[in-house]
């Protein structure tokens, strides 16, 4: 099985790239598969698998996955996934 991790796009690095904060965790993630990374993505959440945003996401659908995903791995509010 393979998982995405929603994350919050929160700045654009170049025309392909944008830094995506997931649970707290800062990366660089290609974005050529949702035509590139421009200002119009900026706040905006996306699903990350192994480095690419795969599909863009509602915030609700965001920050309710992660939710999920800190319960599944016993994670109090305040540690980062």
């Amino acid at each position: 099985m393979c998982i995405a991790i929603p994350g919050k796009v929160k700045a654009i690095v170049s025309e392909n790239i944008a830094t995506v904060d997931m649970g707290g965790i800062c990366r660089d993630v290609n974005m050529d598969l949702l035509g590139g990374a421009s200002e119009s993505l900026l706040g905006k959440y996306v699903l990350v698998h192994v480095g690419y945003a795969i599909s863009e996401i509602s915030e609700e659908e965001g920050e309710e996955t992660m939710r999920l995903l800190r319960q599944m791995a016993g994670l109090d509010g305040g540690e980062a996934l």
